[in-house]
């Protein structure tokens, strides 16, 4: 089933994010998340790209037992950095034969202190040209990324959601965003995408603040913004591992609860394979 048919039924669709484990660490580690994610009745899962080689073949074999295992769908995601469009066209040929139906097209980040990397000699520049040569090989349901904050290598919000709208225009059934912290952001973003006439279902993605390290980290490499609200707890219990997150799971829960209201069409939780966390925020809202 392609995912972009949830979004017809008028309910808020639920769906959690997974990441594999690294290669060094066995497959059937990440079956136990699963198991438990699969009782939160979640409409799809999705699973991130391996940042390294060794750790890309898992996502498509993850996907496909999400499926054969669990009856439920999967959305796998694909990434253009790294590889040239011969290896992509081999990827989506593996895809297909696994069964798979929803890929979620990203141009990936740069590599990080890797000076003789050179984005030129690329098959893909951006993620448009990868939704491009997807969408025109197979009838994939194709999901992307979308940015509240803009892209970090963006100068403009306003050209970020032009560019937006560029893969809308090339094949994108849903979009995905970025996580954030602020519920307005959000809903000021809407409002610039609606402006551009970017009608597919934009779903806010979610990110519970569980690790004061760890978020720390993801803000940095992602460049979104903390609330002084957030950041005041963060300060209060950066110490108290247990404490943080506690705040967390009630700070995502009302924020779940507030786009809820506001009739999203649906919530993606970003659950950093933290399934006993992600439980409480579902059972919160009420979420099933």
């Amino acid at each position: 089933m392609k995912i972009k048919e949830l979004y017809k039924s008028g309910q808020p669709v639920l769906s959690l994010e997974i990441f594999p484990p690294q290669v060094d660490y066995p497959l059937e580690s990440i079956f136990v998340t699963l198991d438990h994610l699969v009782e939160l009745n979640p409409c799809f899962l999705s699973v991130t790209y391996g940042s390294g080689r060794g750790d890309r073949p898992r996502t498509a074999e993850i996907a496909s037992r999400i499926r054969q295992q669990y009856g439920l769908e999967a959305l796998a995601h694909l990434t253009g950095v790294g590889h040239s469009r011969a290896e992509v066209d081999e990827i989506l040929d593996q895809l297909i034969a696994a069964g798979i139906e929803n890929i979620m097209a990203l141009r990936g980040g740069l590599p990080l202190g890797d000076p003789g990397f050179d984005r030129a000699e690329q098959g893909y520049r951006y993620a448009v040209d990868l939704i491009r040569d997807a969408k025109r090989k197979y009838d994939f349901c194709i999901a992307a990324a979308a940015y509240p904050e803009g892209h970090p290598e963006s100068r403009r919000l306003s050209q970020d959601v032009i560019h937006l709208r560029q893969k809308v225009n090339a094949g994108v059934d849903v979009l995905i965003t970025q996580l954030f912290f602020d519920n307005r952001v959000f809903y000021d973003f809407m409002e610039k995408a609606q402006r551009v006439a970017i009608n597919v279902p934009v779903v806010p993605g979610i990110m519970p603040v569980l690790n004061a390290n760890q978020i720390k980290r993801i803000i940095y490499l992602c460049g979104v913004s903390m609330p002084a609200s957030l950041l005041k707890l963060v300060d209060r219990y950066q110490h108290d591992p247990e404490a943080m997150a506690k705040a967390g799971v009630e700070y995502a829960s009302n924020q779940v609860q507030d786009l809820l209201k506001n009739q999203v069409p649906g919530v993606h939780l970003y659950t950093m394979n933290k399934w006993a966390q992600v439980s409480e925020i579902i059972h919160n809202v009420k979420l099933r």
